[in-house]
């Protein structure tokens, strides 16, 4: 029998449009307890703009959790909930490509939507006030700070003014008969992608050795020569002037590198735990022949199958792709319609690939990913994605 999970989301903005930001929960059914948060600072949008945004983030939070299971949705907007119930026709350009986002996430049979008054919706209305005032002091929510599983009955009430444009907002979405589809094939305007640069860490002390370097070993530092290419791709990208956040894995190779291109763009680096590399157990700072002359029969093994993990508690491929694709959801969810500096290692680049083009687990041994090179894939919000760039060195020439 599938699990069931709630969500609950909402949206707001200080102005409509004027600063904003969303909050979504996922909700155990039986316990009430909260499985997921998540919250982001928006910028400038509309009251709206917001509410969609944290159902989809609140969806894609439920997918990392269980891909079966089955969604209740829960939100104080009657314009979503109607819209995304199919009631309603959706009008606003602004708007259809958000409620595209969502339908993409769980296949629509999965999902089932309901209207419950902003009093019913306090955990969400907190998590997306915590986020306005994040960005109102020049921050990003950060999960740690949360306090919407506290006492909600704090939470600032809309003023009479926000509502009546809040209602306003909602009337010019009214329902009416649904226009007939424009004819021809056309595909719909998706809106701008979310952008994954990815950026492999410049060569350690191992890389030219060609060794096994994965999270379970020495967590080795840049190279002068690594340094040299950290630079090189910093005053590249700097260059080309569209990068918009950097995120990184937390090992030590992969910050260094990451650190160099954030001075440059003067941006911080994030970190995010699902990035970092493969752990290759028994193997790690052995080269493929010693592993060969040492563990033959593991090593046939795992060259033949991503469910096995190198010998001594390493880490399947399989076991990367479910973090990989966890951490990508993330990203998404965090910085949709942005472009994202990610800065990590040889496995979780080749999987974001892989799993872009739907290839199967065989092509991680057919990809050539060089120390600091730069690869990038696009997501749309119908759930589909595109490889613009794989394995581009010529910053390093």
């Amino acid at each position: 029998m599938r699990r069931t999970l709630i969500v609950e989301a909402d949206g707001g903005s200080r102005g409509n449009p004027g600063p904003a930001g969303y909050g979504a929960v996922v909700l155990d059914p039986e316990t009430g307890e909260a499985l997921a948060e998540a919250a982001e600072f928006l910028g400038t949008a509309t009251n709206n703009v917001a509410e969609y945004k944290g159902l989809v983030a609140g969806l894609r939070a439920a997918r990392a959790l269980d891909p079966e299971a089955r969604i209740h949705v829960r939100m104080d907007s009657k314009l979503v909930v109607e819209q995304m119930s199919g009631r309603w026709q959706i009008k606003h350009p602004d708007m259809k490509p958000l409620a595209a986002a969502a339908r993409a996430i769980f296949p629509p049979e999965q999902v089932t939507y309901e209207w419950i008054p902003r009093a019913q919706n306090k955990h969400a209305d907190r998590l997306a006030n915590e986020a306005m005032d994040a960005g109102k002091n020049g921050k990003q929510w950060e999960p740690r700070n949360s306090t919407a599983a506290l006492d909600t009955a704090a939470v600032p009430a809309r003023s009479a003014a926000a509502r009546a444009a809040d209602e306003a907002a909602e009337a010019a979405e009214a329902p009416e008969v649904a226009e007939a589809p424009a004819p021809g094939w056309g595909a719909p305007d998706l809106g701008v992608p979310a952008t994954l640069v990815l950026l492999r860490h410049g060569e350690t002390a191992l890389t030219p050795q060609k060794r096994f370097s994965g999270s379970g070993g020495t967590d080795p530092e840049l190279s002068p020569a690594g340094r040299r290419q950290a630079e090189a791709a910093a005053a590249s990208l700097a260059a080309r002037g569209t990068i918009q956040a950097v995120v990184s894995s937390p090992l030590r190779r992969c910050r260094e590198t990451a650190e160099a291109v954030a001075a440059r763009l003067g941006l911080e680096v994030r970190l995010e735990e699902g990035l970092r590399e493969t752990d290759f157990g028994a193997w790690e700072g052995l080269t493929f022949a010693e592993v060969r002359e040492r563990f033959p029969d593991d090593l046939d093994a795992w060259l033949a199958s991503a469910a096995v993990a190198p010998t001594g508690g390493g880490e399947s491929f399989e076991a990367v792709a479910r973090r990989v694709a966890v951490a990508r959801d993330k990203l998404l969810a965090r910085y949709a319609g942005k472009t994202v500096l990610v800065v990590t290692h040889v496995t979780p680049i080749k999987t974001l690939v892989r799993l872009a083009l739907g290839a199967p687990p065989e092509s991680l041994f057919r990809m050539e990913l060089s120390a600091a090179s730069l690869s990038a894939v696009a997501y749309y919000a119908d759930g589909n994605a595109s490889l613009r760039l794989l394995n581009d060195t010529s910053h390093l020439r």
